[in-house]
């Protein structure tokens, strides 16, 4: 994996890289795409449906071409450099801004991590029945096998397959009754409110598909699919590469975040047009959902829904524990990539193991699920507004990018969603003070 390749071997790589399957083609966006969609952002997504119908369903035609923004210029900075943003600010920024936005992923992760896992176990004992704790243990444990002993080629490609389990919110759609004409007339003309409450659940929103996990995970991912394919090296050192790779990654994005605010916007619609439509205003958590579409929507609507919880969450959980093990491990030098052995990169799998245990161990604690999933939200809004800002400001750097700072388009895009994030956090804070 280290082995400087021959340009013989480049051109090869390169030739590979371009005559591959269109599914093989897709990978990094479109799991860090189908990972936003985990169990913490179902509950999110069917709270604003519940709470507000139609009114919502617009956000997602917003949040879209900011995450294809965002992403795409995180997935550039991996492949261009051949690094993780964490790696890359550690190279150009002060230890002091690493290390704080490091560790502050690294607390909203777990908890994260310690929601899905929850909403998963919860899942599946609507639907067959047992003890969710011995679940959560399972799903936990489970999580951490895939991780640590399936080699990455193939893991990857079961992570690539977990996201049809996301298919489950588009068929629910069409287990219920949907009309379709009054679904695009509120799409279109939506009733925005100016109330607390409404601003409160943009901001969630947002918050929910807008997270700093996928910028590391999308950037790694990059890097672990060059460092895994015979020929590729960072695109600095093989700009012959360039026009394949920076290609693939557009679509691998526009089609990654496209899946992932489609699903958005059918969880949202599914919840409008069952459970607001029949006064339920008030969700909290991706399963109180599922149990709540049962005596309105059906049997299916409900398995469907609640398969698609377990679904999801073992494609998210990997990606938020895996982007805070390449956090970590790039802030101090560690060998990183779920594509070396164990005891190749100790330091990197001993904190994705701790990341999962903890977050799993949080379920048999005291603390309130929901609070801490709120906390956790708080966290990443925060830290994403810098971590964006510097990500903008790395793919402007010719001695970051090279040859490949990012377009003028792409930059405005880019700044843009950082505004509109800051622009989030900012009214939390207001509306949590009124």
């Amino acid at each position: 994996m280290d082995n400087k390749p021959t340009s013989s071997s480049m051109k090869e790589g390169k030739t590979a890289s371009a005559n591959r399957p269109f599914w093989k083609k897709l990978g990094p966006g479109l799991i860090t795409g189908a990972a936003d969609d985990d169990p913490s952002g179902i509950a999110t997504y069917s709270q604003a449906g519940a709470g507000f119908g139609y009114a919502m369903l617009w956000t997602t035609f917003i949040t879209f071409p900011l995450m294809v923004g965002i992403q795409m210029i995180s997935a550039r900075i991996g492949r261009v450099t051949g690094k993780g943003l964490a790696a890359n600010i550690r190279q150009h920024y002060p230890a002091w801004i690493l290390h704080s936005l490091v560790c502050l992923l690294l607390i909203a992760n777990t908890i994260n991590i310690a929601a899905d896992i929850g909403a998963m176990a919860a899942a599946l004992k609507l639907l067959i029945g047992g003890s969710a704790h011995w679940y959560a243990i399972m799903f936990g444990l489970l999580s951490l096998v895939l991780q640590i002993f399936i080699p990455f080629p193939r893991y990857a490609s079961i992570l690539k397959l977990l996201t049809l389990s996301l298919f489950a919110y588009v068929a629910t759609v069409f287990v219920v009754h949907v009309p379709w004409g009054e679904v695009l007339q509120h799409t279109i003309m939506p009733s925005i409110s100016f109330s607390s409450d409404y601003i409160v659940a943009i901001v969630a929103v947002f918050g929910t598909t807008i997270s700093p996990y996928l910028f590391f995970w999308q950037a790694s991912q990059e890097v672990e699919e060059q460092q895994a394919a015979d020929g590729e090296e960072p695109l600095k050192e093989a700009p012959d590469q360039a026009q394949d790779h920076l290609q693939r990654i557009k679509i691998d994005t526009y089609i990654g975040m496209g899946f992932s605010n489609l699903i958005a916007f059918f969880i949202m619609l599914t919840a409008t047009v069952t459970l607001h439509q029949h006064g339920i205003t008030e969700i909290q958590t991706s399963e109180q959902a599922a149990e709540a579409l049962r005596p309105i929507a059906g049997e299916y609507a409900f398995l469907l829904f609640s398969a698609g919880i377990v679904g999801t969450g073992l494609l998210a959980v990997p990606v938020l524990a895996g982007s805070a093990a390449y956090a970590v491990a790039e802030s101090f030098k560690w060998r990183i990539g779920l594509g070396r052995e164990l005891m190749e990169a100790r330091g990197f799998y001993l904190i994705l193991t701790v990341a999962t245990l903890l977050g799993g161990a949080l379920n048999f604690t005291s603390i309130d699920p929901i609070k801490a999933l709120f906390w956790s939200a708080v966290i990443n809004g925060v830290i994403a507004v810098p971590i964006m800002a510097v990500m903008m400001l790395m793919a402007a750097r010719t001695d970051v990018m090279a040859q490949f700072v990012v377009t003028l388009r792409l930059r405005i895009l880019g700044w843009l969603a950082t505004a509109v994030m800051a622009l989030a956090v900012l009214a939390m804070g207001i509306t949590s003070l009124l």
